[in-house]
This record gives structure tokens, sequence and C-alpha cells, in this order.
């Protein structure tokens, strides 16, 4: 058996030219009350984040938080970032909603804005039965000409989505990924072993554990600080360089500890890009809170174990 090659794989081809393969789930900045986005700050973000490394952007996620904007501000938003970065990156819209009826309006109003992708999460709260997140992906996916990534998060959606409909939802033509956040590596395997489905990892711990077996991209939230390095793991494991990926992954440690592990990724995002004087960084929302002045000097210690002079 050859090196496997990148351009030789079908799979691969159609998913990176739908989505990319270095994604960052983006914040949204806020003003300093909260009250109203900062469009130009999230089109300057929008712009270093590409210039980092990214060849993707998810806008209205969880990591944006998403259920805490409106319609309008969500469209607005989405608008900012593919004038920003439109003809550099995909930018993938998230039309996520546990109301079937709501994420096809996202996913239509995200569609006639221009987005390249979507970004579909598992009904949350309600925790539909298998038979419903089905057909739940299947009307979003109808409702729009748009590729779909499906994102399974079992730990805010409440419900995993099963092998079984996985691969129901893998031959529906426009369902072309999986964002796996699920931390079970061998249904990940399972499932890229007998479909076309090409997995992101969703998961920072996990990147470099479902790189290895067959996932050709990350959706990160870590990504607002290292998606270069990111980029050069991808890459890395693309070459079949292991070593030179492992290396990396041992440098994001800190990092990924400091963001994901301390309090909810985007208050860490904003503490980070905060830290490091990046534009993002500031205000959140209710329920979200600013990180504490401890969170954040334990943060900078993580940042600086990771690598950043601050």
């Amino acid at each position: 058996m050859g090196e496997w090659h990148p351009s030789d794989n079908v799979v691969f081809v159609k998913a990176v030219d739908a989505f990319g393969t270095v994604l960052t789930a983006m914040v949204t900045p806020f003003n300093a009350d909260g009250t109203k986005i900062d469009f130009a700050a999230a089109a300057q973000l929008a712009n270093d984040l590409v210039d980092l490394g990214n060849n993707g952007l998810v806008v209205n996620g969880t990591t944006g938080e998403s259920p805490t904007t409106d319609e309008h501000e969500k469209l607005e938003l989405l608008k900012v970032v593919l004038d920003a970065v439109g003809n550099r990156a995909r930018v993938i819209a998230g039309a996520g909603s546990n109301d079937t009826a709501h994420s096809v309006l996202l996913a239509k109003d995200a569609a006639a804005a221009g987005a390249h992708g979507l970004l579909v999460v598992t009904p949350y709260y309600n925790k539909p039965p298998q038979a419903g997140i089905f057909a739940h992906m299947i009307a979003v996916a109808d409702s729009t000409d748009l590729p779909i990534m499906v994102y399974d998060i079992p730990g805010r959606s409440g419900v995993a989505i099963s092998n079984d409909t996985m691969l129901q939802l893998s031959e529906h033509p426009k369902i072309l990924a999986n964002k796996d956040a699920k931390g079970d590596i061998w249904a990940a395997s399972q499932i890229m072993a007998q479909s076309d489905l090409a997995y992101y990892s969703g998961d920072d711990p996990l990147n470099l554990a479902l790189l290895s077996v067959g996932a050709i991209g990350v959706v990160s939230v870590t990504g607002h600080v290292v998606a270069d390095r990111h980029k050069q793991m991808v890459e890395a494991i693309q070459n079949n360089d292991v070593l030179t990926a492992r290396k990396i992954n041992e440098s994001l440690v800190p990092i990924t500890e400091g963001i994901m592990t301390r309090a909810g990724g985007a208050i860490m995002v904003k503490a980070s890009l905060d830290l490091l004087g990046r534009v993002g960084g500031g205000s959140l929302r209710l329920p979200l809170v600013p990180a504490t002045p401890e969170q954040r000097k334990v943060l900078k210690a993580d940042l600086i174990k990771g690598g950043f002079s601050l």
C-alpha cells in the first residue's frame, strides 16, 4: 500500500471544498455592556482568524453565544463576516435549534445571505428520539442547496446521534460531514469505515486522536489563538508525519487546558483574546459572565506554558 494523498480522496476534496479543514467557531464581539454586537470588531476578528491559518469560520455557533442573539443579529453578523472574509475562507452558518421550523428558517436566511454551508446541531433539551433527529436533519438539508455539517454533541444536546442514524444521514446528498464532539473514537471510526461522511473534530482535546483515525479537519474553539498550529497538525497528518503531529499536539495541551477546562469556551476565549491584546475579547451576554481575576491569572499561566509571551 502506498502513502495516502488527500487529493486522491473524493470525500476529502468534496468536504474541503464545502467547509475547509481548519475552522474556528467564532466568538461574537459585543459592546461594553453586551447589548449590541460590535460588527466592526467582528469583521476584524474574522480577518485575524483567517490570517492566523483558518480556511473556514463558523458563525452563530454556541461559542458565538447564539442562544442569546436574535435572528436579525445572526443574519447581520453572517453578512459582515461574509463581506470581510468570504473570498478567503468558507463561512459556515450555525442553523441549530430544538425547533425544526426555526432551524429551517435560520438555514434559509443563511442561504439567502450567501453562506457557504450550514452547521446543524442535534436538537437540544427536548431530547428527540433517533427518528426525530433524522427527520430534523433531513428537513433542514432539504430546505436549501447548501452543504450540511451535522453537529453531534450529546454533552450539550442531551442525546447522541446513533451510528445507525448517522449512517442514514450520510446517504443524503447534501449532508457531507459531521462535527464530532461525542468523545467516542470507536464510533467515529465505524462511521468513517462504513460511509463517505467526512469527520471534523469538534472537541479540541481530541483533535489529534480524531485526525489519526481519519478526520480531515477541526472545528475548534482554541483556534482563536492557535489556528496556525492546528493547520500544521492537520497538514502533518495528511503528510503521514505522525511524530510532528504529536509534537504540535503536546504544545497545545496547556492552551487546551486553559480555554476548554477552566470555564465555558466563550468565556475563556474572550479572556484569552483580551490577555493577548487581540480583537474579540471583552463582554459576554448573560447567562455567561466574564472570567474572574483568578481564572484570568490561571489562564495567563496556561498561555505562557503554551508558548505565548505575556
